[in-house]
């Protein structure tokens, strides 16, 4: 698709008519990418009986799913820095659309796997560059309100992943996850494709090398962390890790050496950004700590049936959808990182609180702790999110969406490892001891996050 010339954009923004078309394209393709990352967990059990593998071969359809996205991020920020972001978007949406044709079709795992690995790379050119096409789809009096509205799909999806999978399943067969993404998909590409602005161009050459020790990096990370949690290949995962850290050594003194690196390590010397991602990365592996661990408190210890404990976990992700929009639009107005450290001060309180449930708890018991956890992390993530971008300069707003994306996929990577480490050391404990640990170590998660957030100083921070 040609490229909208840039003089017919204005500086700063788009007028609202193009701005709400625009985001409503960004909201379509981003609900597609996140309930994707997701939705596919209810239908394992089915994939695994149709296709004759086991349920341990077939949670690689969505691993490879999530090791394509984390490993394709930095590349494909880069890219948008390179070519202009609205090219890497409409390119991202359009192999995520071709790849789920393919998922649906596919007639036995490996072509699933690779088709969602494909699918993946997608879903990265999607997610890379999101932030940062809000940086020039909205003014830049209302950028945290832009950053809100990505963060309220974000949730939304999040939150409507299992029931929609469900919902699906009930009425059709697995391949129908996929089917519902083309007329969904093509309708964003036709969109995206008359309203996304475009963006400045660096000019500057793709670095294949760094791109490929960033994929070997992340790759090995993502693969030896999801390993952690099995006793008998701990040591694979830890030759993983470690395999993971060489190779990221040899990426990052590459990056250092770069004048426009591929990984922005330039952009981590501005200590509001540093410490914008050093919140993320806590932030969202509490999250994830919690949103692993309590499933198990709510069916191993309430003996609760999994569709109770689907609605009992919805306050969550509702209440950061109805905080974030708000959060947004307090960034524009009061620091960030102030509001970021009274969010996960929030969520730090509702963890503590449901580390401390009573041995019968009412359902009204959980729920406001639940909502109290969502109301801190929706208040946390929007502003948060506002300051990974604007702290950046302008024509590395693509590096800096790409960290933004690479940190929310990292702890929720360490947050998911961290409780079947727990698991693990605590069996024969009983699930309560392990879930209670696992819960304190989310809360100091998110105060680490918190402590981080409110040591930002200076303009924005």
């Amino acid at each position: 698709m040609a490229e909208a010339p840039t003089q017919t954009r204005p500086q700063d923004g788009l007028p609202v008519r193009e701005r709400l078309l625009a985001m409503s394209a960004v909201a379509l393709a981003m609900t597609m990418a996140v309930l994707d990352g997701a939705i596919v967990n209810v239908a394992l059990p089915v994939m695994a009986k149709d296709l004759a593998v086991t349920p341990g071969e077939a949670i690689f359809v969505v691993n490879g799913y999530q090791i394509a996205v984390t490993a394709a991020l930095l590349p494909l920020a880069s890219l948008g820095d390179i070519l202009g972001y609205r090219r890497v978007y409409l390119a991202g949406l359009a192999v995520f659309v071709v790849a789920s044709l393919a998922c649906a079709l596919a007639p036995n795992l490996p072509f699933l796997i690779a088709a969602r690995l494909a699918q993946g790379l997608g879903g990265a050119g999607v997610m890379s560059v999101n932030i940062a096409l809000v940086r020039f789809i909205y003014p830049h009096r209302m950028i945290g309100r832009g950053v809100g509205n990505v963060a309220l799909i974000v949730a939304i999806a999040s939150a409507a992943g299992p029931t929609v999978a469900a919902a699906i399943l009930s009425v059709a067969s697995w391949p129908w996850l996929f089917l519902v993404n083309l007329p969904v998909g093509l309708t964003a590409l036709f969109v995206a494709s008359r309203t996304l602005p475009a963006t400045p161009r660096s000019g500057a050459r793709f670095d294949g090398l760094s791109a490929l020790l960033n994929a070997l990096t992340f790759g090995l990370l993502i693969v030896g962390i999801d390993r952690l949690g099995d006793a008998g290949d701990r040591s694979v995962a830890l030759a993983e890790i470690a395999g993971a850290v060489l190779v990221g050594t040899v990426f990052v003194r590459r990056q250092i050496r770069l004048p426009a690196p591929l990984l922005p390590v330039d952009l981590l010397r501005i200590p509001a950004f540093a410490l914008s991602m050093v919140s993320s990365i806590s932030a969202f592996a509490a999250q994830m700590t919690a949103y692993v661990g309590l499933p198990f408190y709510f069916q191993d210890v309430l003996r609760l049936s999994g569709t109770q404990t689907g609605f009992l976990m919805t306050p969550w992700p509702i209440a950061i959808a109805a905080m974030a929009p708000v959060s947004g639009r307090l960034a524009d107005r009061y620091p960030p990182g102030l509001l970021g450290g009274i969010g996960l001060a929030l969520m730090a309180a509702g963890l503590a609180a449901l580390a401390v449930l009573p041995p019968e708890p009412a359902t009204l018991d959980i729920v406001w702790r639940l909502t109290l956890c969502g109301l801190g992390f929706g208040l946390f993530q929007s502003p948060n999110n506002k300051v990974i971008v604007t702290s950046a300069p302008r024509e590395r707003s693509g590096g800096a969406s790409g960290m933004q994306s690479t940190a929310r996929l990292t702890g929720q990577s360490l947050g998911a490892a961290l409780v079947a480490v727990i698991f693990g050391l605590t069996h024969g404990a009983g699930p309560e001891r392990a879930i209670a640990l696992s819960l304190w170590c989310a809360v100091a998660l998110a105060c680490m996050g918190g402590l981080a957030s409110v040591l930002r100083r200076g303009p924005g921070g």
